[in-house]
Parts: structure tokens; sequence; C-alpha cells
């Protein structure tokens, strides 16, 4: 294999020297009139050459082989390779062979006759590159001395005025100092333009948003709070302002806002990642544990600061507590939510949703029902639904092994459809349920009415304004389980009476779930909120002065102007060439300040209130359309004017005589 190898190489190596006079060749212009795109893209065609040239060696050096030395028997195949023994003895004999007839010169000339020089694509690199030097050698001086004479000239114009930008402190930007450009500045930022000596005094710089600024002696200073565009000399200056975002707080562990942790589960995982766009001053984890269950319910609050990380920007953090770090036992909750604050002039403070880790607790056969509703008192005489479920697998079983007579089977599925008609009617009355259709006989029931009690004639043809169901303090979610937990019972107290025990157990393991996941619905955890009201002005304290004092009086409610008056006329104006109202353009910044949020749409109003104002008539279609576009769905409500038309003015108008 070794001395195929070498066979390989050797005529490699001789196609590549058929090949380099080409590459040599053609990089010789570029470097010539040095142009290193045209080097740069010459190299880039060698490589792809070189890639070309490889794979035609790879695929045809035994063919070349073959058609130029006769003594390889046109089994030159053979020297890549062999799996026979008898082709291993041949392939040896080809080695011999090839070492004692071909050699350097000879290979060379096998390969010049098998890969082309490619002088063509030297040609058309040379022609390349004296296309791109006459191109560039160019007279253009005509062109060039009034493009000269106009910088010159804007030069100084421009040069006359000075903008500056001093960024606030905690954003970490650098102030600038450049002429009138479009400009991207932080919120808060401090533009101010001043004048050079030799400018006109008396020169305006306009905003977009209404104000008129006068450099003059002193420099002209304002705040970006909003993204506005300015006017200097006819010219338009566009200044974006990048509002400070809130930090961004993302949970990525647990993945559940609900995380039911497993009986033997022994650790539990946070992890936690902070955003802000510039900087990251406080993250606080807070953590409260419950435990208990009904009205002894305990809370333990617990905080944590989340560390840095080298970018100042977010925090990451992840951490697998332990059960014991965090305290929490069997039966225990643990509710936790992020706190993070920015380091804005005003801090921005974010807090992520509560998420919850729940440790499940053994249930004891004895307490689930009463577990699942801590409100209801437990009667002595009430038996569970997993007892319901024993004695009904009993009853199964004795009626497998032993001969039961039949009023023996009836008695005890009857006592057990009793026991589970009254614990289905205990969880009824959760949902307003007062009556059944069966009875344990304690004179409540249906029965008792048909044998000579009143009726309920209310219930009966009245109408009712509630339902019952909604009278309880129950959520949606834990009233659709206990409607489950009803169904199933109901379905197995109608088998236990049809006396089918063993049909009455699939719907009582149903019910039993049910009540199970009931537990779950127990404890309900919110943020503790309180009334903080206003500080209390000591200066006004105690002086008996009224002035400013709020009245007490509700102001009654009156009908909404969706467009102010003053906007309506303007948009009426702005359908003819008239003149428009007066102060005109301070309602239309204020009408558009107000109604659109997007800068972009914003500043296009902004440039059609400032072309209108410049006495352009054809940019008041486009003005009305931004203005009713602010309304709401572009219309602009308008309210029409009332007017009587009698049969003598219609006549008249109509032209005839009366």
């Amino acid at each position: 294999m070794q001395e195929s190898a070498e066979i390989v190489r050797r005529v490699w190596r001789a196609a590549q020297l058929r090949r380099l006079p080409l590459w040599i060749a053609g990089a010789l212009p570029w470097l010539f009139i040095r142009s290193a795109p045209g080097l740069i893209a010459w190299i880039a065609w060698c490589s792809w050459d070189w890639a070309i040239l490889r794979r035609q060696v790879g695929y045809a050096w035994t063919g070349w082989l073959d058609g130029a030395v006769p003594e390889m028997e046109d089994s030159s195949a053979l020297l890549e390779y062999a799996a026979t023994p008898v082709a291993q003895l041949q392939r040896r004999r080809l080695l011999d062979r090839l070492d004692a007839s071909v050699s350097g010169p000879q290979l060379r000339r096998i390969v010049r006759t098998r890969v082309k020089a490619g002088w063509l694509w030297l040609l058309a690199s040379v022609a390349l590159a004296a296309a791109v030097w006459f191109s560039g050698a160019a007279p253009q001086a005509p062109v060039a001395a009034p493009g000269k004479a106009q910088a010159a000239i804007a030069a100084p114009v421009a040069g006359q005025l000075v903008v500056r930008t001093a960024p606030p402190s905690y954003t970490g930007v650098k102030a600038i100092e450049s002429a009138p450009r479009d400009l991207h500045v932080p919120e808060q930022t401090v533009i101010t333009w001043c004048l050079k000596d030799g400018a006109t005094p008396q020169e305006t710089i306009e905003v977009s948003n209404g104000q008129v600024l006068k450099p003059g002696k002193d420099c002209a200073r304002w705040t970006a709070t909003e993204s506005v565009f300015w006017r200097w000399r006819g010219n338009r200056y566009t200044v974006k302002v990048t509002p400070d975002a809130p930090p961004e707080i993302t949970i990525t562990a647990p993945t559940q806002m609900v995380q039911e942790l497993s009986e033997t589960a022994t650790s539990a995982a946070m992890g936690v990642k902070v955003y802000d766009d510039y900087l990251v001053r406080r993250a606080t984890l807070h953590m409260t544990l419950a435990r208990g269950s009904g009205e002894n319910i305990r809370f333990t609050d617990r905080e944590m600061p989340i560390p840095g990380s080298p970018d100042p920007k977010q925090r990451n953090w992840s951490k697998a507590w332990s059960l014991a770090e965090l305290g929490m036992e069997p039966g225990d909750e643990l509710y936790f939510f992020v706190r993070a604050t920015d380091n804005a002039g005003r801090p921005h403070t974010v807090q992520s949703p509560t998420y919850t880790l729940r440790l499940p607790a053994p249930l004891a056969p004895a307490e689930e029902e009463s577990a699942a509703m801590p409100m209801l008192v437990k009667p002595q005489s009430l038996r569970s639904q997993r007892q319901i479920i024993i004695d009904t697998e009993q009853l199964v079983a004795d009626m497998r092994s032993t001969k039961m007579g039949k009023d023996a089977v009836l008695e005890r599925s009857q006592q057990i459809a009793a026991d589970q008609g009254a614990l289905r009617r205990r969880y009824g009355q959760f949902l307003g349920e007062e009556s059944s259709l069966f009875t344990d006989g304690d004179g409540d029931d249906d029965h008792g009415a048909e044998e000579g009690s009143t009726p309920d004639i209310l219930h009966q043809y009245g109408h009712a304004h509630d339902e019952a169901e909604n009278a309880t303090l129950y959520d949606e979610d834990t009233k659709k389980v206990l409607r489950r937990a009803l169904m199933a019972m109901w379905d197995a107290e109608k088998a236990l009476r049809a006396i089918t025990p063993k049909v009455a157990l699939p719907p009582e393991h149903k019910a039993l779930e049910a009540i199970k996941e009931l537990q779950q619905a127990e404890r309900i955890y919110l943020h503790k909120t309180a009334f903080v009201p206003p500080p209390i002005k000591e200066e006004k304290r105690m002086t008996g002065e009224m002035d400013g004092t709020a009245s007490y009086r509700r102001e009654q409610a009156s009908a909404e102007k969706r467009v102010p008056d003053d906007v309506q006329l303007l948009v009426q104006a702005l359908s003819g060439n008239g003149p428009l109202p007066a102060l005109w353009s301070r309602a239309a910044h204020d009408w558009v300040r107000a109604r659109l949020t997007d800068d972009d749409q914003r500043l296009s109003a902004q440039t059609a209130i400032q072309d209108v104002a410049d006495g352009c008539v054809a940019c008041r279609p486009v003005l009305r359309a931004w203005l009713r576009n602010a309304a709401g769905q572009g219309q602009v409500l308008l309210q029409a004017r009332p007017t009587v038309e009698t049969p003598f003015v219609r006549a008249w108008r109509d032209g005839a005589r009366p």
C-alpha cells in the first residue's frame, strides 16, 4: 500500500507542476495594478481549480498509466486495490515494472497530455486587470472639481453649528461632539446646539414636537424623551431615542409554574436568567415555605441575593437545592419568585411570576376527605371513600367465596350505597346541592314531601336569580374536580342500589382519585399587599389651609369625546385650500404626540405638520390622513351640523317658482 501511495503522490506532484505556471502568472497583473479585490478573486479561483484538479487526478490516474505504459497491461487499478492473493501477486509485478519503466520526466510527459495548461484563464485574468486599470485611470478632473468646490462651500456652513450629546452616566455611553447629523441616543440624553463665531445669532432650530430653540450666544439644550427630528437652515436631522427597558427575568428551572416533586425526591433545581440593556443593579430570590393544613398553615419567608456575573448586563444563576437546605418536609410547598432592579435614574423593578414546588405527603386513610375539605367538620358516623371501596371489595369477595343469600347481599349492598350517598351529599353541599334521590331515612328527602309536606313552590314555579353552584367560594378548577367526584360517586351509588357491587368499584376508585386531587387545592398563596398612603406634607400640616384640597364629591360621568373640537375643525379645513384655524399646529402636535406611539409614524406625522406650516398645499391630504389615523381605524367621527330644510327652501334650491 505504501508503494501505491507513492505512485499517487508522484502523479499528483506532476499535475501541480503542470498547473503552477498558470496560477503564478495569473496573479501578476493584479499585483501590478495593486488591486486587492482582484488578487483575492484570483486566489479564490486558484483554490477552486486546485480542488478540481485533485479530484481529476484521484479518479483518472490509473487510466493515464494504462494508456501511456504498455507494460502495465491495463492493470493499474490493482495498484490501488488488490483483494485476492492472485491480484496481490500481479500488483507486486506491476510495481516492479513501474519503477523500471516510468521515470520522472516520462511521468510529467504523461500528465502534460492529460492536464491542460489553461492559458485561456490567464488571458481572461489579464483582460480583467486591464479593464480595471483603465476604468480607474479615467480622467475625473472635470467632475471632481465642482464636488470639491461644493464641499468647500458647505464645510464652513455646516461647521458653524456644533451638536453635543451627553447621555446619562449610568448608560456608560460616551458623549460625542459633531456637526449636524442623524443621531441615535439613549433616553434622557441632553443634546446641546452651539453656534461658532461667524454664525447668525437670530437663526433658530425647529424641533418636530413644536419647540423652537434659539442657540444665540448661549447654547440651546433639549432633553431627549422621544424620537424627533430638528431642522436648521432647511435641513432635517433625526434624533432616535432608545428608551431604557426594564430588566427581563426568565425562570429556566423549573419549567412549570407548579412543579410536583416525587415522594422520593431529595433535591429541587432552580435556574434564573436576568438581563438588562445597561446594568443589573440588584437581583434577589424570594422564597416562602408553607407548612401545615387547614387554618394551621405557617409561612416562612426567605430572601437571597442572586450573584453577579462577568457581564454586568446579565446574571445567570442555577442551583440544585437539597430539600434539607430548603427546609422542605413531606406535605410542604415552596413558593418563589425573582425581583430585579436596573441602574436607571428612576430604577425599574420587575418581579417574575410565582413558581411553586410541591412535595406531596403520604395520605392517611382516615383523613383523606377531611384534608380535602378543611372547612367541613367530619361526623363520626360518616365513612370515608377508601373505606367504602374496602367494603365493596369485601362484598365482592364474599359473594365469590361463600354462598350468600339474596337478602344478605341486598342488605350489605344497600348499606354501602347509603354510605356512598351520605358521602356524596357531604361533598355536594360545596356545589350547592341540598337533596338527592336516595336518602338514609332521615326524613329530609323527596319521600317526605310526597307524604304531605309543603312543596317548594318557589323553586318549582319561581325564577332563580342565581345558581347555587356559583354561591360557593371555590374557583372553577376546583368545581370541575368536585363535579367529577360527585358523578363518580353517583355512578357507584346507582350500581350498589342495583346490587352490582363489582360494577361500582371503578367509579369508586375514580371518586377517590378526584378526592386526592382536591387536596392540591387546599392551600392558596397570595402576596401580601397593603395600602400605602401618600406622604404627608409637613409644611401644610395643622395650618388650616384648604387651597388645593381635592373634593370628595364624585363627578358625574359624561359622554367621552373621541376627537377634540379643534382637531375636528383642522381636519375639515385640511380638506380644502382655505386658511387653517388659529393655533392649529399646536393642536396637531398635541394630538399626534398623544395618539401615535410608534416612533416612525409620529415622525412622519410631525414631518407633515412642518411641511403644511411651510405652505405646502399638496401636503395637506397627508397631514389629514395622519390625523385621521391617530383617531383609530383611520376614521375621525365628525359631528354633523343640524340644518332644517323646509319645502320652500327645497323649491328655492331646485329653481322652482312658488
